[in-house]
C-alpha cells in the first residue's frame, strides 16, 4: 500500500472492510460449534507455526530470545485459547435479569450477541500476543476481524499472515500491513469496536478518528509504572520479585517496571543487589547471551541512548548492571540502573520502554504513594511489601489499570481477569469473559405473555396511574 494515495489507501482498507461486514450480515450469530472450531484451528497452527514465528522475532530484533519469545508470546496465546474453549458455552448463554414488581409480569434476559467486525492495530514489541490475543476473543464473541500489523516486525508479519491466511479466510480475518499513513487509515474505518495497543501519544490520535464513526475503542496504553519498596520487604527480595519483569524482552513491555521507589537509606544496596541478580541470570558477554534480547530497531536504540544521555548531562548516575559497555552493533543495553534523577529529565517525563530503570529514594510510604498520585494513572503498579496494613493502604490510595503484589508482569497473563488502563493507561478492558463481553453486545430483551400489564400506564391518566405512583415512590 506504500506506493499508494491516501484516498487509494482508504478505499482499498474501506473494501476489505465491507466484503468483512457483508459475511457477518449473512451469517451474524455464529453457532459454539463453528466459533469452537475456529479457536481449534488457531491453536493447532500456533503449535504448528511456532518455530517460524520465532525465527521471525529474531530476525525482526537482531536477536531476540527464544524463551521470551516461547513464554510471552506463543504460550499465553494457547492457555487463551484452553481458557475460552472451556468457557465459551457458558459465556454464549443467554443471562436471566430480574423484571422487578414494577413490570411484572415479564421476563427479562441479556443476550451476547456478536459486534461485526473488529479491528485491531497491533505493536511491534508483543506482535503475537498482541495480535492473536485478541483475535481469540473477538473471534470466540462471534465476530470477523481486521489486524493491522506493526511495520516494524515484517518478518513476523510475513509469518502471522502465512499461518492465518492458512487456516482463515478474507471474510473472517484480514491481515493488513503499512507505516503510519495506512494506520490512520484503518483507524478512521467506520468498526464496530476498535482496539489499539500502543503509546498514550497515538491513542490520542487513533481516539479521535474513531469518534468521527462514533467507534467504541479499547485503548492499551502505557506510562511509567511504578516500583514501590516497602520498608518491610528485604531487598533482595525485592530485587528478586521485580527483575525479571524488567528484563524480559528487554524491558520493551509496556507494563514493565518503569522505576522503582525505595527506601532512600536502601538505594545504594538495591542497585548492588540488582547487579548481583543481573549478572546471575545474564553470564558472560551479554552481547552472546541467547537469553537476552536486543532493542528491536536502531531508531529505539538511539532513543534510549540519547535518554541516558540527557539523564547524564543533568547529573544522574547511571550504573550498568553488568558493568559492560553498550555495543552499538547487538543492540543489547543491560539494565542501566540511574539514580540522582530529577523531574526535568526524559527518563522521568516518557514512558521507557526499554532497559533503563531510575531508582528514587523516599522517606515514608506516604511520599511514595504521592508521589505516584501527581502523575498520570499508570497501566500497572507494583508493591513489594508482605505486610497487609501497607498493601491495603497502597491498593486504597493509589489508581492504577492493574497491580502486582511482590511480582511484577505475571497479572497479565491471568485469563480470568480483565486486562485494561485507565487515565492516560488506557480504557476498557479485554482477556477473558470481560474481553467476551467488550466484543459483544449486551441485549437487553424484554418479554411479556398474553397478560399486559402495561396498559395500566395508558391515558387517560386517572385513579389508577395516582395509585401506581403512590405505591412505588416509596
Amino acid at each position: 500500500m506504500n506506493c499508494m494515495t491516501t484516498q487509494e489507501i482508504s478505499a482499498q482498507l474501506a473494501q476489505k472492510l465491507t466484503v468483512q461486514r457483508s459475511d457477518y450480515q449473512r451469517h451474524p450469530a455464529p453457532e459454539l460449534s463453528l466459533r469452537i472450531q475456529k479457536l481449534k484451528q488457531l491453536k493447532q497452527a500456533l503449535m504448528t507455526h511456532q518455530d517460524a514465528i520465532i525465527h521471525a522475532l529474531a530476525q525482526d530484533y537482531g536477536h531476540r530470545s527464544k524463551d521470551d519469545t516461547l513464554i510471552s508470546d506463543i504460550l499465553p496465546c494457547i492457555n487463551n485459547i484452553n481458557y475460552t474453549l472451556k468457557r465459551l458455552k457458558k459465556w454464549m448463554k443467554p443471562e436471566s435479569r430480574h423484571a422487578g414488581l414494577l413490570l411484572a409480569p415479564a421476563k427479562i434476559k441479556v443476550q451476547y450477541q456478536p459486534l461485526g467486525v473488529i479491528g485491531i492495530i497491533v505493536p511491534w514489541n508483543f506482535p503475537v500476543m498482541l495480535s492473536i490475543g485478541p483475535l481469540i476473543t473477538a473471534l470466540a464473541a462471534g465476530n470477523r476481524v481486521m489486524l493491522k500489523l506493526s511495520e516494524f516486525t515484517p518478518a513476523t508479519n510475513q509469518a502471522l499472515t502465512a499461518m492465518l491466511e492458512n487456516i482463515y479466510s478474507p471474510e473472517w480475518v484480514t491481515i493488513i500491513e503499512g507505516e503510519a499513513d495506512v494506520a490512520a487509515a484503518f483507524s478512521a474505518l467506520p468498526f464496530d469496536h476498535l482496539l489499539f495497543t500502543g503509546s498514550t501519544r497515538v491513542g490520542k490520535h487513533v481516539m479521535a478518528a474513531a469518534a468521527q464513526n462514533l467507534t467504541p475503542v479499547t485503548l492499551e496504553l502505557g506510562g511509567k509504572s511504578p516500583v514501590i519498596i516497602a520498608e518491610d520487604m528485604p531487598i533482595a527480595t525485592a530485587v528478586e520479585r521485580l527483575i525479571y519483569g524488567k528484563c524480559l524482552n528487554a524491558g520493551q513491555i509496556c507494563v514493565s517496571p518503569d522505576y522503582v521507589l525505595c527506601p532512600e537509606h536502601q538505594v545504594a544496596a538495591f542497585v548492588e543487589e540488582y547487579k548481583r541478580q543481573f549478572q546471575r541470570m545474564y553470564r558472560g558477554d551479554l552481547n552472546h547471551n541467547a537469553d537476552y534480547s536486543a532493542v528491536i530497531n536502531q531508531s529505539q536504540f538511539q532513543r534510549l541512548l540519547d535518554t541516558l544521555a540527557d539523564a547524564k548531562q543533568q547529573g544522574a548516575n547511571i550504573t550498568s548492571a553488568n558493568d559492560q559497555d553498550i555495543d552499538p552493533q547487538s543492540r543489547k543495553i543491560p539494565t542501566q540502573l540511574i539514580t540522582d534523577t530529577t523531574d526535568q529529565m526524559l527518563v522521568m517525563q516518557q514512558e521507557i520502554f526499554g532497559p533503563l530503570l531510575p531508582i528514587i529514594g523516599y522517606q515514608s510510604l506516604t511520599q511514595a504513594i504521592d508521589y505516584v498520585n501527581q502523575r498520570p494513572r499508570p497501566l500497572a503498579l507494583y508493591l513489594m511489601s508482605f505486610d497487609a496494613e501497607i498493601t491495603e493502604q497502597v491498593l486504597q490510595q493509589t489508581h492504577s489499570g492493574g497491580v502486582c503484589v511482590n511480582e511484577t508482569l505475571f497479572h497479565v497473563a491471568a485469563d480470568d481477569a480483565p486486562f485494561g488502563g485507565i487515565g492516560a493507561s488506557g480504557m476498557g478492558h479485554y482477556h477473558g469473559k470481560e474481553g467476551f463481553q467488550t466484543f459483544s453486545h449486551a441485549k437487553t430483551i424484554l418479554s411479556r405473555g398474553k397478560l399486559n400489564t402495561g396498559k395500566l400506564v395508558h391515558p387517560p391518566y386517572g385513579w389508577m396511574q395516582k395509585l401506581l405512583i403512590k405505591f412505588f415512590m416509596r
